[in-house]
């Protein structure tokens, strides 16, 4: 996680117009959850002995989304609904439109989103390298404060970000997890200090 810290000279009248830092949301591993105990993707491969002692599940529930099981936070979708009172949240996922088709109907979150979409290929002339999210993220946020909340980032995330002349903070979520207590609590604190700095 890495964020820089704001000064008043940080913010152009650009900044002030849109005064909400943007919240880049991804989906899998923050609110769909997997590789926590019980699901799939950690069940033993053998018999579990009896008595053994099962970890519980995370809060939330199975939904099928286009054919595929997803397990849907509860606890996230709380935390997000919270972190809309200081971010403007964006859909950043593979699920692109399917965020807005889904999430507001299963988990009470926002409807109407905006969300991005993804080239999955770089051609000549890309601007931003690495990262397959970077470039609709780059484009979307052009100099605005943002906070972008992934279980998947690379060198290239943390290069982009420190690069940027706006105040930028990736958190990372772990799968099994996703979005926490934790997380929301950094994030509310980074907005909260930001919009101090503003004033």
């Amino acid at each position: 996680m890495r964020a820089k810290e704001p000064s008043a000279c940080d913010f152009s009248p650009t900044d002030r117009q849109d005064a909400r830092p943007l919240l880049m949301v991804d989906i899998d591993g923050v609110i769909s959850l997997f590789g926590f105990p019980g699901s799939a993707l950690s069940r033993p491969a053998g018999p579990v002995p009896l008595g053994a002692a099962t970890p519980a599940a995370p809060d939330g529930s199975f939904h099928t989304v286009d054919g595929i099981p997803h397990f849907l936070s509860h606890a996230a979708a709380a935390h997000l609904l919270a972190l809309a009172e200081d971010f403007d949240l964006v859909w950043a996922s593979g699920w692109e439109e399917k965020a807005e088709e889904y999430l507001p109907r299963l988990l009470g979150l926002p409807a109407g989103l905006p969300f991005l979409s993804f080239e999955r290929s770089r051609g000549a002339g890309s601007s931003v390298a690495g990262h397959w999210k970077l470039e609709a993220i780059d484009a979307y946020a052009g100099t605005r404060v943002l906070a972008w909340i992934d279980d998947a980032f690379d060198e290239s995330c943390h290069a982009w970000a420190t690069a940027r002349p706006a105040p930028t903070l990736l958190v990372q979520t772990t799968p099994a997890e996703g979005l926490t207590a934790d997380e929301a609590l950094l994030l509310e604190t980074w907005a909260r200090e930001l919009a101090r700095a503003r004033a």
